[in-house]
């Protein structure tokens, strides 16, 4: 293999990344197949496919496999939802209620269980920036951490059938916070509260915002809601992982929700492929906008990259005790739909202060890195996504081939 650089990245060195993947994670079962895709200075680096996209027809992984992306929606949806923030539709620090008026008297828990709680009342109301960063105090069902979470999944608000954002958030309005606004950090539905407010304040339903203000422009001609019967045969597999380090299907491409239209979840309800991840990504790269069209404004973007928890607080400061994230806690801050890595070393992961990404449950991966100019998007489909540090260990190979 030659040793001519691509973009500073010694390609032998990038090799290693197919290697291990190959030995440590596809010949021993723990993975069905992926793709890692690297990109520098808006140029792709590195792009390869390993293992199947399902294992039980014997279907080869490929480029242009379509991936559940789960969380990796989250940044779509931020950004969707500060372009109108860029049209004067809102501001970050008007109360959530002035747009969602049932949301007026939300209370904290103090005690009980489900219809039962013992609340009080919240420090100071509920803002649109504490939903963007993960301070509204709102959380998940599948934290299995407290009697509120326990109260979503009784209702469960994660999605399934019959769900709509309309129900979410009336359904929100009668439970109680973990905690007021704005004193703690919890990964939690409210992204899918924001792409309720982008349906609200642009009057389009969050699928056709997307293609028309996003998708469109991007040329991200395989990002959808749900996937198109045309496509159905690229669609992916997905599996659980089991103890043992082997995995079972979890959903079959065939007869998945993903396949059906649904719940428009801001959250967590997009397929996508890795060239269409990519094109965000660059466009996030590059500022705010790709080939000629801007989807954002570039100091929009700059201040969504900043740390937006308090005191320029990382997570392991301010997250509630248990509590889950796409992103290792040490050395991390969160943004508007973005983790922020803020020191290196205590992340203890090779990178750059000013590095942003996400993650999504079936083990997807995406980060910037505006310091090298340089990004990567990494496509697989295991559930949950803390199953294996592979994300962290690319990051420490895809680093080590960078050379120049």
């Amino acid at each position: 293999m030659s040793r001519e650089l691509i973009q500073g990245f010694d390609p032998t060195r990038l090799q290693r990344i197919a290697t291990h993947i190959d030995q440590q994670y596809l010949q021993p079962g723990k993975l069905p197949g992926c793709v890692t895709l690297i990109a520098r200075r808006g140029e792709l680096v590195w792009c390869q496919s390993q293992g199947l996209r399902d294992v039980e027809r014997n279907l080869p992984m490929q480029r242009d496999t379509l991936f559940r992306i789960y969380s990796m929606t989250k940044p779509v949806t931020s950004v969707a939802l500060m372009q109108l923030y860029e049209q004067g539709c809102f501001l970050l620090d008007d109360p959530v209620h002035k747009y969602i008026p049932a949301w007026q008297n939300l209370r904290v828990y103090k005690a009980g269980v489900h219809p039962n709680f013992l609340t009080t009342a919240c420090q100071r109301p509920m803002t649109i920036r504490d939903l963007l960063s993960h301070q509204s105090g709102l959380t998940y069902g599948f934290m299995q951490r407290t009697n509120v979470d326990a109260a979503y999944r009784a209702l469960k608000l994660d999605g399934g059938p019959g769900m709509t954002l309309e129900r979410l958030v009336d359904e929100l309005s009668r439970l109680p916070l973990e905690f007021s606004p704005g004193s703690a950090w919890n990964y939690s539905v409210a992204t899918d509260v924001c792409g309720y407010l982008v349906q609200l304040l642009s009057g389009k339903p969050l699928d056709q915002y997307f293609a028309e203000h996003i998708f469109a422009p991007l040329g991200m001609q395989d990002s959808f809601f749900s996937v198109p019967t045309a496509k159905l045969p690229r669609f992916a597999a997905c599996y659980q992982h089991q103890p043992g380090d082997s995995f079972s299907l979890q959903d079959d491409p065939q007869d998945s929700p993903f396949s059906r239209a649904g719940y428009l979840s801001g959250g967590g309800g997009l397929v996508s492929s890795v060239d269409d991840y990519w094109r965000f990504a660059q466009m996030l790269a590059n500022g705010g906008s790709l080939d000629g069209q801007r989807i954002i404004g570039p100091k929009t973007l700059g201040f969504m990259r900043l740390n937006h928890l308090p005191d320029n607080s990382d997570l392991p400061s301010l997250a509630l005790a248990g509590s889950f994230s796409e992103t290792p806690y040490d050395g991390s801050g969160f943004g508007l739909g973005f983790s922020v890595k803020l020191d290196v070393a205590r992340s203890q992961t090779i990178g750059s202060v000013g590095e942003y990404g996400w993650g999504g449950m079936a083990s997807t991966n995406f980060f910037v890195d505006p310091a090298e100019d340089l990004l990567m998007v990494f496509m697989t489909q295991l559930i949950p996504s803390s199953s294996y540090p592979i994300r962290q260990q690319l990051r420490a190979m895809l680093y080590g081939a960078l050379v120049d």
